[in-house]
Formats: C-alpha cells, structure tokens, sequence
C-alpha cells in the first residue's frame, strides 16, 4: 500500500502545466479620416545672382572701398589700383594721336594741291598717286592711335575696381599693398544678390512628373504658368515667413542617378537665408478625406523591404497585412491598400504577436503612443488581468520536498 500511495503521488506530481495566458497586445483601430497631404523636399539655398569680382588690368591694389560683408551697390567702387602707370600710358596714346593727325593734315594739303596740276599734266601721274597713297597712310595711322587711346582711357577706368550687381559682399581675398593680375583665377571679392534667393532640391525624375500631373488637374495651387505655391521650413525647425514659387523648368535629367534639379524662388527681404543653408521645402498637394493613418509602430517591414501590419481580426487572433504606403505624415504612415476602415492593428505588444496566434487585446489611442503610456503594462491593463486570473482547479501545485527526498 504504501508504494502504491506513493506511485500515485508521483504521478499527480507529473501533470503538465497549464498553458500560458494568451500574448497581450494593444492596438489602434484605424478609421477614415481627413489629412493634409504635402510633400517634403530637402535642399539647398542659392544666390539669385553671384559676381565674382576679378581684375581686368595688372597692378598694384592701393585701397579697398567697402566694408566685407556689407551691402554694396551695382557700379559701387570696391578696389583702387594704382593708376599711375595706365595714366601715362593714356598721355602717351593721345601724343600718338596727335601726332598722326598732324602728318594727315600736310599729306592731305599736299594732295590737294598735286589734283590740279595732275590734271593739267604739270607732274607725273605717279606723283599724284604717291601723295594719296601717303595720305591714306597717315589716315590710318589716326585710326590706329583713336584706338590706342580706347584702349588706355578703358585700362585707366578698370584701375577702378566696380561691382556689375548689387548684393552682399564676402570676404576679401587680398588687402592694400596686393599686386593682382588681369583675369587672374582668383576673385578679389564675391558679391551676391540674396533677395529673391533659390533653393534648389534634387528628386528622382517620377516626383516631377507626378507633380506636374497635379499642377495640371489642380491639385497644386497654381501661380503662373507651370508655376505652384511652396513654403520653406529652416534648419531649425521654424517656418520661413514668405512663400515661394517652385518653378517646372529643368528640361535635363542625370543619366547616371535619374534625378532631376526642381528650383523655388523666394522673396528674402531681411537676408534671412543664405547661400549653402540646408531647408525643406513643402508642397501641399490638398487633403485626403479618406486617409488611413497607421502609427508608425504599428507598420514593419518583411525580408523584402515591403511594409506589413498585424491585425486583431473577429476572434481575437493575429492575422498579417501586406500594406502599400504613399508616405510618411509626422509619427504615422498613409496606408493606401491592405487596410480596411475598423481594422485594429496591434501597435504594442508585437514580440510575442504572430499571425494566427489568440491575443488579448487592449484598445489605446495616439495621444498615449505619443505620451508613452503602454496600456498593456499599466495597472489595470491587459497584462495585469492575465496575471491576476486564478489558477484552474485542477492545476498542478509546485511539488514538496520530504526529509527523505521524495516529492510529496
């Protein structure tokens, strides 16, 4: 009897254990909703116009008239270079002129007076000849030396070093004292125009036809031909005050990448911007009244790179979406397929959430995904239920140790 009494304990002791609550999870139940639909485009700013200031004649730099990194005016004098040199040059260019002129006015008086007497065979016809031909000469010797003096008078203007736009000036690359070379590679100064400015942003070649096809039906709101409306977003996160004019006009696109320049002009009155900033620029494309909005947590992504979803279906049991997305809009993806309006896709709780398997499953809204409260794991949520819930009757009880050893 008393082995028979202890059989039966061992086996008792031997019952498996019951199985494991079902995985808790919470999810979103997603419905229609209406969403601004815009498009972020990074880039880079641009001057409007960019000069690069560079000497036309060589010489010796005596002063530099503006201040680096102030507003200059178009033919605002920036440089003096000396002009000694090019003003004697200009005195000797008028002595030639004079001179050839000179020599005109005998050849000619001597022209004049040979035709008569050539006519009256009084001399050779050669003669006569001889004194034109001269007198052509010396006329060409005027031309030439008007010439010489454009020239010095233009070499003497370029000692003066001007600015061709108006803009703000960067910073010098030589001081007084420099001596500078007639179209050297190096630019004494840059000057550039920042109001308007560009900003340029490069986008695969598919994002500027979809864009025109919207301009074109009225999507986009349009400002001109083949113009539409954007707003800029700066480096910091804050909004610039004007709007922009996104411009169709690039008619090239680089073989190597696909991709394609689109450019955006703005007004930039307080200089706010500046060349080489990095922005974002925002198109609105309208609103979607029907939009679905998935959390960002509650989409993945398969060994291929495609975006899925696990959804809790009638019977509280996981089943997997394959989704299409358009774009991501702050913390949440726009579901275009694979989502159906009252769908609750799990957004929490996705470890232990495999399709086909029974969950329990806790409602929660965006404002908590946003502000971390996990309703699965707070007091109360579906986590603590499942831990809370008694044992079956029959479970089996962690077996005792007897002073013998034996499990009682």
């Amino acid at each position: 009897m008393l082995f028979v009494g202890i059989f039966a304990l061992a086996a008792c002791s031997k019952k498996p254990p019951p199985p494991p609550p079902p995985p808790a999870v919470s999810y979103v139940q997603v419905e229609p909703e209406s969403v601004e639909i815009d498009t972020d485009l990074p880039g880079r700013t641009t001057a409007f116009r960019v000069a690069q200031i560079v000497p036309q004649v060589n010489g010796v730099i005596l002063k530099r008239m503006f201040i680096e990194g102030s507003d200059v005016k178009a033919g605002q004098q920036l440089y003096q270079i000396d002009p000694a040199p090019f003003e004697a040059a200009l005195a000797s260019a008028l002595a030639t002129l004079a001179k050839a002129e000179a020599t005109a006015v005998s050849a000619r008086l001597l022209a004049q007076r040979y035709k008569p007497l050539a006519d009256a065979e009084a001399i050779s016809r050669q003669d006569y000849d001889n004194a034109v031909a001269t007198l052509g000469s010396d006329e060409a010797d005027i031309a030439s030396a008007k010439a010489g003096v454009d020239t010095a008078r233009i070499n003497l203007v370029y000692t003066k070093v001007l600015s061709p736009i108006s803009g703000r000036s960067g910073r010098s690359s030589v001081t007084e004292g420099a001596l500078v070379v007639a179209n050297q590679s190096t630019a004494l100064v840059t000057v550039q125009q920042l109001d308007p400015i560009y900003v340029d942003v490069t986008q695969p070649s598919t994002l500027l036809l979809r864009l025109k096809r919207e301009l074109a039906n009225g999507k986009l709101k349009k400002i001109g031909v083949n113009q539409a409306e954007v707003s800029l977003k700066l480096e910091d996160d804050t909004p610039f005050a004007q709007f922009g004019v996104l411009k169709f006009s690039e008619v090239s696109v680089d073989e190597g990448t696909g991709a394609i320049t689109l450019r955006a002009e703005y007004r930039n009155p307080d200089e706010t911007l500046l060349p080489g900033m990095f922005v974002h620029e925002r198109i609105r494309e309208g609103n979607d009244d029907r939009a679905l909005m998935v959390p960002q947590q509650g989409v993945t992504h398969d060994q291929r790179g495609l975006p899925t979803a696990e959804v809790v279906n009638a019977e509280n049991k996981v089943e997997l979406r394959k989704l299409k997305t358009d774009r991501a809009i702050g913390d949440q993806w726009l579901v275009t397929d694979g989502l159906s309006p009252g769908d609750k896709v799990i957004v929490l709780g996705l470890q232990g959430a495999k399709p086909g398997v029974q969950v329990t499953a806790t409602e929660t809204t965006l404002a908590a995904l946003r502000s971390g409260v996990d309703p699965v794991a707070a007091p109360g949520g579906a986590a603590a239920d499942a831990k809370a819930k008694p044992e079956p009757a029959d479970a089996a009880k962690p077996a005792q140790k007897s002073e013998t050893g034996n499990a009682t």
